[in-house]
């Protein structure tokens, strides 16, 4: 049996990450006139085992899918979604930075990335790397039909392409909240500014990329912790 999705508010839900292949948190937001997905997966494999549960669950497949950053464990399933991706111009402009690559150097650019990229593509499955349907800056308003979506780009200390996806009751924050990527240290300052981004939201859940759900006063809490 495969993961099942869990429900975490009302029109909101998620399929759990993985530690062993580092598959993160998939997030599912269903409206009256289609749906979305929060992030698109570590592959092609992470991202049928998702559709296989939304079927399970009789909840239709995405319309869309947002992307909250760019690194490989959210983005490299993108090629096998259902419907359109969309993500930042900053996203946008890694992963094509990275699709270059990987043409010019092959595969082993993708493997040596981290072990966990090497657990997931066991067995010489192909690395596909694609850029997004749709890009756009700053913030967009999206309607499902009775289910309002704000994406909007925030300032975080892990990436610099950060996207939030705010659904009814739930703050999707991808990797936004963990050490900076590049030096795995805490940026003070940059916690300070997400802080005050999910402070401002009205949600009640939020939820992370590689952990389980928490209230807002949780992740602010965490956020501000340097400060004493």
């Amino acid at each position: 049996m495969g993961a099942k999705l869990n429900r975490l508010a009302e029109r909101v839900w998620v399929f759990p990450f993985e530690e062993e292949r580092d598959r993160p948190n998939l997030g599912y937001i269903r409206g009256d006139r289609w749906s979305l997905a929060v992030d698109a997966g570590h592959s092609a494999d992470h991202t049928a085992a998702f559709y296989r549960a939304l079927e399970a669950a009789c909840l239709p497949l995405p319309s869309l899918t947002v992307l909250t950053h760019w690194h490989w464990d959210h983005t490299f399933g993108m090629h096998a979604v259902h419907g359109l991706c969309l993500a930042n111009a900053r996203t946008n402009g890694h992963l094509l930075a990275f699709r270059e690559k990987l043409a010019r150097e092959g595969r082993a650019c993708a493997l040596a990335l981290h072990e966990t990229v090497r657990r997931e593509y066991a067995g010489g499955r192909p690395v596909i790397v694609t850029p997004a349907d749709m890009v756009f800056s700053g913030e967009l308003l999206l309607d499902a039909g009775n289910c309002p979506v704000r994406v909007f780009q925030a300032e975080a200390p892990h990436t610099d392409d950060s996207t939030l996806i705010h659904a009814p009751g739930v703050l999707f924050l991808g990797d936004a909240r963990g050490d900076v990527f590049s030096t795995g240290e805490r940026d003070p300052a940059l916690c300070r500014r997400l802080a005050e981004a999910v402070g401002a939201v009205d949600a009640d859940i939020c939820l992370e990329g590689h952990w389980i759900p928490q209230t807002k006063r949780e992740t602010v809490e965490y956020l501000l912790a340097d400060e004493g």
